[in-house]
Order: structure tokens, then sequence, then C-alpha cells
């Protein structure tokens, strides 16, 4: 058995012992099955008081698989540092309900002159146990017991589907359900940028055009956009780890490359009168998980058509069966459906947001061929982030050609590296500032018509409209996957901006690996999307180039 050092139990007789008596006991919390979201609440409460005056000396909640040393040490700050107004002191006499913490105490306290006896009842510790019971089982749960496991099923049945993988935010799907007092849910599905990842069932097209306008008037005010948020009228599934510690740990970790194990979806409401709450009652949660099923459906019998480049017009009739409950309806009639005219719209609606005077015109012109021969085939490329330590170096060290006034947000300037050895470095850098230098990145679609395989193609476009490619990267490819999620994210913290370095060295020891001597020039650019490009998906031609 443990005990103490004999310099803690110097320390704890030094204590002033007083006459009075203290229960002492360690209890589950709640034993109710429905409160697992909550973990303290799934776990035990370790209680000290002090019977004779009727004060509580120490608390501490712990897990339940932890040992009988922690009833020690929370005795231990019981007796150092009480909670007020109780002062530091020993008792004379220790009262446990509990014989296997009766013995271990008298093991590790036999030192400290306390008596420990057993009462088969602990009157003041009872009634406080009596009173946090009634707390805990008067609170609503997350979920309703009779829906939260099949909720919670549903829920991972999307998250394997990932919609967000060829889904973006504004393509909204319209779920018909005209029952509960709900007409119809206008699911938005975030997670294209690997940032959150979750679906907004609107109850309005109106709430969602709102939310959407105040998001890209007021994207740069903390104050203005959660005000905005709270004024949403919707249900919510979101997911988040289930390991909350490493939440902030690492920012770069993507809540995709988790096990299913480690995935914790969460529900709730929010609504301009009500605020936000992560509770679903009774019909909300029959709302959500008919559209949640109803929309996993679609998903299934439409998954192709969506991953198109365009977003097509798709509708579908679906009867759900509802789960037991006192409802006397069985099952509802859902039709799903695509909405390319509200999705046209949004995206018209984010296009005003975009700054002409920062960006140029970045239209593409009538679109002839793509070329291929600016960057050397043997070039080592990656997708990485310069530190903003690191781009003013760049920028005073290496030829620097600016794109606009860079708002420091996130972990540093999303760029393309490009590393070939110096002679063919420098014919990159002069056909570039040739052409007036760096308009735009992007990364558009390209298919081989002759293997069925898909591409994501890495496209420069210079200041007079020509198209470059400098990397073609299958769709399947999980590094590129991986490497995009992040480009993505770390260009919507930049407003956009990206840029590309061109390095030399690639026959050296910095393989791969170049160093601050070894960039040449900086170009800053813009990030464009497919659509903003507006080239469609490329075909792979006879002639083995992409035109």
């Amino acid at each position: 058995m443990t005990s103490f050092n004999r310099s803690t139990s110097r320390r704890l007789k030094k204590l002033t012992q007083i006459p009075s008596v203290w229960e002492g006991d360690r209890r589950p919390l709640s034993s109710s099955p429905n409160q697992h979201s909550d973990s303290e609440a799934n776990g035990e409460c370790i209680l000290w008081v002090d019977y004779s005056q009727g004060v509580v000396r120490g608390m501490d909640v712990v897990a339940s698989d932890i040992g009988p040393e922690a009833i020690v040490r929370t005795l231990m700050r019981a007796m150092e540092h009480p909670h007020s107004p109780a002062k530091p002191a020993r008792p004379q006499r220790i009262v446990v309900k509990d014989r296997e913490i009766q013995f271990y105490l008298r093991g590790v306290l036999q030192d400290l002159d306390i008596v420990i006896d057993y009462a088969p009842e602990l009157p003041l510790i009872d009634e406080l146990f009596r009173g946090f019971a009634d707390i805990l089982d008067s609170q609503t749960p997350d979920l309703p017991p009779q829906y939260a496991q099949i909720l919670r099923e549903k829920a991972f049945a999307i998250w394997q589907a990932a919609p967000w993988e060829f889904l973006e935010e504004q393509q909204i799907l319209s779920i018909e359900i005209n029952k509960w007092d709900v007409g119809t849910l206008y699911a938005s599905v975030m997670g294209m940028l690997g940032m959150e990842y979750g679906i907004l069932f609107y109850r309005s097209e109106e709430s969602l055009k709102q939310f959407r306008a105040a998001v890209l008037r007021d994207e740069e005010s903390t104050e203005h956009l959660e005000e905005a948020f709270l004024k949403q009228d919707c249900l919510f599934l979101t997911f988040e780890s289930a390991d909350e510690t490493d939440e902030d740990e690492d920012e770069e970790s993507d809540l995709a490359d988790l096990p299913l194990s480690e995935i914790d979806p969460t529900f709730g409401n929010i609504h301009p009168l009500e605020g936000l709450r992560s509770v679903l009652y009774d019909e909300e949660a029959l709302v959500i998980f008919v559209a949640i099923e109803s929309l996993s459906r679609f998903i299934r019998d439409h998954r192709r058509q969506l991953h198109e480049d365009i977003f097509p017009t798709l509708s579908r009739r679906y009867r759900i069966s509802l789960p037991q409950s006192e409802e006397s309806t069985k099952s509802v009639a859902v039709t799903v459906s695509t909405m390319p005219q509200l999705a046209a719209e949004l995206e018209e609606m984010a296009g005003f947001d975009v700054d002409d005077q920062e960006i140029g015109n970045l239209e593409s012109p009538t679109f002839q061929s793509l070329q291929d021969d600016l960057i050397p085939e043997d070039s080592f490329l990656s997708l990485g982030v310069v530190s903003w330590e690191m781009l003013e170096y760049l920028r005073k060290g290496v030829s620097y050609h600016q794109a606009g006034e860079i708002k420091q947000v996130g972990d540093g300037l999303p760029v393309i590296l490009i590393q070939t050895s110096r002679p063919k470095a420098k014919t990159v850098i002069e056909r570039i500032e040739a052409a007036g230098g760096l308009r735009a990145i992007c990364f558009n679609p390209g298919a081989d018509p002759f293997d069925g395989d898909r591409y994501d193609l890495g496209l420069l476009q210079t200041q007079n409209g020509e198209l470059f490619l400098f990397g073609e990267f299958l769709d399947e490819d999980p590094i590129h996957v991986e490497a995009r999620k992040k480009w993505n994210q770390r260009c919507k913290n930049t407003k956009g901006y990206c840029g590309l370095i061109i390095a030399k060295g690639l026959t050296g020891a910095s393989r791969g690996n170049p160093q601050l001597r070894d960039m040449m020039a900086l170009f800053e650019a813009r990030s464009l999307s497919p659509k903003d490009l507006g080239i469609g998906t490329l075909q792979l031609m006879r002639q083995l180039k992409f035109e």
C-alpha cells in the first residue's frame, strides 16, 4: 500500500487538530444512461465535509476508473487548502460508509492520529448527493432518450458519406418535409475547406441568404459575425473531436484524419430569439432525423452526378420510416432537390465581396491552350506555407513581386515551391516577368478520357492571361488531397492571397528542402477557384497535352 513520505506526514501533523468529525465518500454523479454528452456527469464525485460545522472542505470530480489514491488527494486538500470559510486543520475523527475506503485510509493515515470509523449512513453527504442527483436528473438531455442512439447512427452515416468532399457550402439542397410545422429545410454542407464539418438545415431561404450577406459584409468584424451567427434560423449537425484536450494542440490537424471512434456528432438549434442551444426536443429530433436520412439516401443515389463540376438539377422523393415514438404517423414523404439557381445567386453574392482594385480583372480571356513548358520536368514541387517572419526575409532578399496588402492571418502565406537548377530557375523567373508577372494560382479539374483518370491540375496564370501547367495530381492521391485541404484553408485565412517561390539547388544538399539562400524569386498572387477561372474540365488530348 502506498503511504505518505515522512516529510509529508510531519507537515500534516503540524496542522491544528480540531475536535471535529469529517464525513468522506466517493459516489457516481449520475445513474442516468442519457448523460453521455457530459463526461463529468459520467464520473465520480469525492466529498469531504465537516459534519460538526456543516461545511464542505473539499470536493473533486474524477473518472470512475481512478484508484483509491484520489480520495486521499482530496482529503489532503481538505486539510491543507479547504474551501472557504474553513481553515487548514486535521480532524480527530473521520467517518466513511465504505469498508474498503475505511481500511485503505487506516493504512495511509496511521501516523496522523486520526480515528477512521465506519457508519452505514452519512447524513450530511447523503443530503448533498441527493441535491446533486436532483440537479443532474432535472437537466434536459442533449437528445431525447428515445432518439439518441438512432440519431448518432445517422450522423455517423453522414460522416462516412463525407458530402463535403464534393459539395460546397453554397450548393444548397432543399428537403421538403411538410410535417411538424416545418415546410422545407435548406441544407448547406460545411467541410470542403477542411475546417468545420457539418450540415446546417435552414428553416427558410431568407435566413440562409441573410446570414451569407452578413458574413460577406462583416467578415472582419468578430462582434458582427457573432451577431449574424446567432440570427440564423436553423437546426444543425456538426462534428468535433471526441478528445477536446487535443483541440488546439495542432492547428494543422484535420478532423477527417481521425478514426470514427474519435469523432463526436453534436446536434442543436439556432434561432434569433433563442440563440444557440446544443439540445434537441422531441419534434426537432424527428425533423433532423428525417432530414439526415433523406439527405443520406440522396447522396447515395446521386453521388456521381454531384461530383460533376456543374451543380446539376436533381430531385428525388423518399418515404422515410419514423423511429418508434408517440407519433401516430409511421412514415413521412420527403422530396430532396438540388438548387442550382440559388447556388449561382450565392456565388454571385460572394463575388461582390471581392475588391476589384486589389485583384484586378481575374476573368479568363478566351481560352486557347494550356502551356506546359514553363516549369522544367525534373523540378521538385511542393504545396506549403511560409511563416510571416520568413516572408519578410524573402521580400527583402529575393526578386519580389507584390500582389497587394496581405493581412497576417493564420500560420503564414500559402505557397507553391518550385525547385530546379539555377539556370532553369532564372529562365522561369524571366518568362514570368516578361508576361507581366504572376496574376493567379489555380487548381482546376482535368480528365484523361483514355484511361478514365481524373486529375487536379496546378495552373499559373500570368498577367497577360496565359496559363501554364505546373503540376498534375491524381484526384485519389491521399497526400495531395491532404495538401490541398491545407492550401484551401490557408488561402481562406489570407483572403485569397498566395505565392510562388522559385528556388535553385535541385542537385545539391538542399534538394527538396531549399534554404533561404536557395530562393531566387517570390511572386505573390491570388488563388482562383475553377469557377473563377471558368475553363471547365480540361481533357488530355492525343498529343498528350491538356487543352
